[in-house]
């Protein structure tokens, strides 16, 4: 970092005028449009932490290369996975996946019970896979599918989703953010784990009580209307328990542990060779049957958009796909969003703003509620929670250290405060890529994500309330 800090309100001008221009969209243009200017918005911000730095006699070029260098290393590796996750939706749409799950789902699940099975079954499936965004990408667009057809509110069944997703994401000793808190904090990984469940459980019973009154109080799809639906689903789709093949080979890779990028890409192929195998009809009405013609709509549709007609509105909004063109705005914020975060690094407005989280901590509750508090402004920032991780364990661990709290507290706070609230900011690299995937705005699911936001609320309770607030006992001065 540079050899002197910026001041405190010289670098909380970029932030401040982020969230101003953020919060005049929402005004005059709606939630929904955060996203579209997002991008502009964060290489605004960041061109003017630029010229703060230049003005004050704080910019490194060799710092700022530096910063964004670390920003870049921790955010890159996630293009390729969001590019992968676009053709994947592309091909188990087309090939009659989402389309199969839809159909048995509406004749198996309890429409009133719908909001707490998709809740739990993302879950589990996070849990085993320890991955959220192959969760979502996978059984939460065909439980999206199902609860719209069901007469659900779409933001509610993200909530949903992101809410089960994001428990297996967080508690799970496969997923890379349970290992990176417990590793960053020094902290055995189990261990970091149990402490997680103070917390995880009563966050996760809220949410689940709160989805089943949802479900108690929304007005469902009568049989008859449901039968319309999986009639209009059928003749558009052939639906064979065969197409059911794909997701069983995803399912293996998993449990074989390969990279979640082969493993995606695979599951893509798998499911473009379906679109051939399962949905003749299909690959008729787009153009195919030659050879040639067959090339060229396997290119279409893994790179653009297509759609399908089933003859019902809803359901063709529902099947349409964007494959890689439709991923390319999210890719592009992503990577606006590193930019930001890598120019707060390296001009050391970060380290600024985080430092004065830090400098009026006197006992162990506060500290509990500043790393709290750091943790939601590091992934607005930095747009990425490993980041917002690692620099939060580096803030805060001789502070832990210093007041005999054990770093049990530091990993789970870190875990309650990061990984599940990234998927709740527009720009962060989490929130933008579910918010596209499940094809509702973040802010519109926002407040239905009941875990995510009961995690960081359960980490304060525990901590003001001074239950289990892990104490190290002090060293004893040996006698003389």
């Amino acid at each position: 970092m540079p050899a002197t800090l910026p001041p405190v309100w010289i670098s909380a001008l970029p932030v401040i005028a982020l969230l101003g221009v953020l919060i005049t969209i929402i005004a005059t243009k709606g939630a929904d449009s955060v996203q579209t200017y997002s991008c502009h918005t964060l290489l605004g911000a960041a061109t003017l932490c630029v010229v703060l730095a230049w003005i004050s006699g704080h910019m490194r070029l060799r710092m700022l290369a530096a910063g964004l260098k670390k920003s870049a290393q921790q955010i890159l590796p996630a293009v390729p996975i969001l590019v992968l996750i676009g053709t994947l939706s592309s091909t188990w749409m087309l090939s009659g996946v989402v389309p199969a799950l839809i159909d048995y789902g509406l004749e198996i699940l309890n429409p009133k019970a719908f909001l707490v099975l998709t809740c739990a079954v993302c879950a589990v499936v996070s849990v085993v896979t320890g991955t959220s965004w192959t969760t979502i990408a996978t059984i939460g667009v065909a439980f999206m599918g199902i609860g719209t057809v069901m007469g659900y509110d779409p933001a509610w069944v993200a909530g949903a989703v992101i809410s089960g997703a994001y428990f297996g994401d967080k508690v799970s000793p496969l997923s890379d953010t349970t290992v990176l808190a417990a590793s960053s904090t020094g902290v055995e990984l189990f261990a970091h784990i149990r402490f997680l469940m103070i917390t995880t459980i009563p966050a996760m019973t809220i949410a689940l009580l709160v989805y089943g009154f949802i479900g108690l109080t929304t007005d469902t799809l009568s049989h008859s209307q449901s039968a319309e639906m999986e009639e209009a689903l059928r003749a558009g789709f052939n639906l064979t328990p065969w197409v059911l093949v794909i997701p069983a080979l995803t399912g293996i890779m998993i449990a074989l542990r390969l990279r979640t990028d082969l493993t995606l890409a695979l599951s893509s192929l798998t499911g473009l060779a379906g679109i051939f195998i399962f949905q003749p009809a299909i690959v008729e009405s787009l153009g195919g049957g030659s050879l040639w013609a067959d090339v060229m709509l396997a290119v279409n549709v893994l790179a653009t958009e297509t759609s399908v007609s089933t003859g019902n509105a809803l359901l063709d909004s529902l099947v349409g796909t964007g494959g890689v063109q439709g991923m390319l705005p999210t890719v592009w914020l992503v990577l606006s969003a590193m930019v930001f975060g890598g120019v707060m690094l390296g001009t050391g407005m970060l380290q600024s703003l985080t430092g004065s989280f830090t400098r009026k901590l006197h006992n162990p509750r506060r500290l509990v509620g500043a790393t709290v508090a750091s943790g939601l402004f590091l992934n607005s920032c930095t747009g990425d929670q490993y980041l917002s991780i690692i620099i939060g364990s580096n803030m805060y661990k001789s502070s832990y250290k210093r007041y005999g709290v054990r770093p049990q507290t530091l990993s789970r706070s870190l875990e309650d405060s990061v990984s599940v609230t990234s998927v709740l900011i527009p720009w962060n690299s989490c929130g933008v890529t579910q918010s596209t995937v499940l094809g509702v705005a973040t802010l519109a699911y926002l407040p239905c994500c009941i875990f995510n936001l009961m995690s960081p609320v359960m980490t304060l309770i525990v901590a003001w309330a001074g239950w289990k607030v892990k104490v190290a006992p002090r060293p004893v001065a040996p006698a003389a």
